[in-house]
C-alpha cells in the first residue's frame, strides 16, 4: 500500500464540510506580528511521522524580536546581537494549530525554504480559526 505524501491540511473551523486544503510541505516557518505590540514571532515546524506512521507537527526552535508586555521570551532563550531571542519550545509533537485570523490584524507569514508570503496566499481565511495539521496527501 503506497502512502500519499506527507505535508499539512488547512481547513477552516466555521466549514468543517469544506473539503482540506492540502500542501505538500516537511518544514516551514509560521510567522507574525503581534497586533499591539508590534513584535515579531517566528516558529519553525516539522512534518513527520510518528512510531505508529501517523503524521504529526514536531516544533523546532521560535524566535521573538524583542520583549513585550505578556510576551516575554522564556528564561531559556539565547538573546542575539540583533535583537532576537531563540529557544527550543518544549512541547509534545501537534496534532493540531488553531490560527486566530481577524480581518483587523495582520496575516501570519507562511515561509518555505526561505520564501515567505502572506498566509492567505496560501488558504483563504473567513476572519475565525484555521486550523492547520499534519496529514498525508489526500
Amino acid at each position: 500500500m503506497m502512502l500519499g505524501a506527507l505535508g499539512v491540511c488547512f481547513t477552516l473551523a466555521a466549514t468543517p464540510q469544506l473539503p482540506p486544503r492540502f500542501v505538500p510541505v516537511q518544514a516551514f516557518t509560521l510567522a507574525w506580528t503581534h497586533s499591539i505590540e508590534k513584535i515579531r514571532w517566528e516558529e519553525d515546524y516539522r512534518v513527520q511521522t510518528d512510531a505508529q506512521g501517523q503524521p504529526v507537527l514536531v516544533a523546532g526552535k521560535a524566535r521573538v524580536l524583542g520583549s513585550g508586555a505578556g510576551m516575554d521570551p522564556p528564561p531559556d532563550a539565547v538573546h542575539h546581537a540583533d535583537g532576537w531571542y531563540e529557544y527550543q519550545p518544549h512541547t509534545k509533537p501537534l496534532q493540531i494549530l488553531r490560527l486566530t485570523r481577524s480581518p483587523y490584524t495582520a496575516d501570519y507569514d507562511w515561509c518555505v525554504k526561505g520564501h515567505c508570503q502572506p498566509l492567505r496566499g496560501v488558504m483563504p481565511t473567513d476572519g475565525d480559526v484555521t486550523l492547520l495539521r499534519p496529514c498525508r496527501q489526500p
